[in-house]
């Protein structure tokens, strides 16, 4: 027994395995003499990673609030409550019985509230989501190369930094339109470094059974996010819009710091491996014999003669195409709805009556509890059927009536609206939801990679990277058409859904014959295909 000990020390001195534990987590250890149990590292990976990728969305929702403010253009209606837009009482013209504007100053922020205002914070939404887009692939490729905390720590500092300094033009008084366009781009490229670290280390500490419905519970932090985004920045409003950008800024650089001083970003990095139960290990320094089993010093040598997957051969995985194709869609959706949908309450008559902006705000956060609701059902779904491109499909088709529902039945009174927008998010953010977490992390680790786990952020950033185009792409139209009416807006949001489900037909086919076969085989397992 001693020799057999002896040989593992000499196993780890030849290693050379360096201790990466988180220094909140080295300082718990090293007073308990003991290391954490498996299942409390993977309860506290879920929770900080929760919480940073809340974060992101809470910095992300504040500028759909921020609009009406920079460009707080008034319907043009005889039954406008004044009440409901304190910031024009001054720039009123209600000559005639219907409302107009008095001059090219309508209490906004320059140059935001000019006739082309609302173009202009379309461009903004556009620059941020191209640049968050582009940067997403160069994110994945480096995160599978990078220490995921430290990676993921700079990306939320440097995201608040520069929400903050967008928030910070109110005060400097900045009128310069290139000012906010340059720094919401930065925002983009730190922006970029969230998800595929999120997932990636999500994906490192949970195997596929399960996932889905685990990660669907876990996604809730996207909406959660963004609920929190709208209360927070719709609170600070009046208080000044700098306030609504800066704040939330100083939240997320917060969490940066709680991530690198807590987050553990795979079990090899605390002395684990995938699936180890041990929960009573003693302390007697890292890697101690009972903290890291003989057959982990196998897999450790196997991991540190693993090299990432390239760019081109991740989008050679099987479904990765598909599913990256079919989120470019689904996200266009996704997005115009968080980018859009204060404005949109704000400027529709809703029971004879327009919110105010504070109000539109806070309405739009059923939207977000609907996507809660809706990712835990599609990864539960999808965990049940065994099925997560049936799952997705069917989602995106129910977006479809859902979407006309509330666009055609939405204005009848706030409680209307209040239903059918819960149930547009919960279709639309459901196989969202899906793609962006239990997919990528199934895709990241397909069987074709033969045992290779370093591939999992590069696959997270293809397919959310791709999303994020489209999500760029559907703001952008919505502030054109916007400008023709509403209706054009969801017909556009319409289609794309319906593209959306046919995209994943060829894996939705797949799946089914699986099953079939499955039910024909009396000794048949479970088909793995793909999703």
């Amino acid at each position: 027994m001693s020799s057999s000990i002896g040989s593992i020390h000499e196993l780890y001195h030849s290693l050379e395995i360096k201790d990466e534990r988180p220094y909140v987590i080295r300082v718990i250890e090293d007073i308990k003499k003991r290391s954490l149990s498996y299942h409390t590292y993977q309860g506290l990976v879920l929770i900080v990673t929760f919480l940073s990728y809340a974060t992101y969305h809470v910095t992300r929702k504040t500028s759909s609030i921020v609009k009406s403010a920079l460009d707080p253009q008034t319907p043009t209606s005889p039954s406008l409550d004044l009440k409901s837009y304190p910031w024009q009482k001054n720039y009123l013209n209600l000559s005639n019985g219907n409302v107009t504007l008095l001059g090219a100053n309508n209490g906004g922020w320059e140059p935001f509230n000019g006739s082309d205002g609302t173009a202009m914070l379309g461009y903004l939404d556009v620059a941020f989501l191209a640049v968050y887009a582009g940067g997403m692939f160069f994110s994945g490729h480096l995160g599978d190369r990078m220490n995921l905390r430290v990676f993921l720590t700079i990306g939320m500092i440097g995201t608040g930094f520069f929400t903050a300094l967008f928030g910070m033009g109110y005060w400097f008084n900045i009128h310069n339109f290139y000012y906010y366009l340059i720094v919401q781009m930065l925002a983009g490229v730190f922006q970029s470094t969230g998800w595929p670290s999120v997932v990636a280390i999500v994906g490192n500490w949970f195997g596929k059974g399960g996932r889905g419905l685990i990660m669907g519970i876990w996604n809730a932090h996207t909406s959660v996010g963004n609920i929190t985004g709208s209360l927070v920045a719709s609170a600070l409003l009046k208080y000044g819009w700098g306030w609504s950008m800066f704040v939330p800024g100083l939240m997320i650089g917060f969490f940066g710091l709680v991530v690198f001083f807590m987050l553990p970003v795979s079990p090899l990095s605390v002395g684990m491996h995938m699936g180890d139960e041990e929960t009573d290990s003693p302390k007697k320094g890292f890697l101690a014999e009972p903290f890291m089993p003989l057959e982990a010093i196998a897999e450790h040598e196997t991991l540190e003669e693993e090299k990432a997957v390239g760019f081109i051969e991740a989008w050679k995985i099987p479904g990765v195409a598909n599913y990256a194709l079919c989120l470019f869609f689904a996200k266009l959706v996704a997005y115009t709805f968080l980018y859009w949908l204060p404005f949109y309450i704000s400027y529709t008559e809703i029971g004879g009556e327009y919110l105010s902006s504070e109000t539109a705000g806070n309405l739009s956060t059923f939207f977000d509890l609907g996507g809660v609701v809706g990712g835990i059902l599609a990864g539960f779904v999808s965990d049940k059927l065994d099925a997560r491109a049936i799952t997705a499909a069917s989602f995106t088709y129910f977006t479809i009536p859902a979407l006309y529902m509330y666009r055609s039945y939405g204005f009848i009174n706030v409680y209307m609206n209040i239903g059918l927008m819960f149930i547009a998010g919960m279709f639309v953010n459901g196989p969202y939801a899906l793609i962006t977490t239990a997919v990528s992390a199934d895709l990241g680790t397909h069987k074709s990679l033969k045992g290779n786990s370093r591939a999992l952020a590069t696959v997270t950033a293809i397919i959310d990277g791709t999303g994020s185009i489209g999500a760029a792409i559907g703001p952008l139209l919505t502030g054109y058409f916007s400008a023709i009416s509403w209706d054009a807006v969801f017909t556009m949001l319409m289609t794309a859904a319906l593209i959306a489900g046919l995209l994943l037909t060829k894996l939705v086919i797949d799946e089914i014959r699986a099953k079939i076969d499955g039910y024909r085989s009396p000794r048949g397992s479970r088909a793995d295909v793909l999703v």
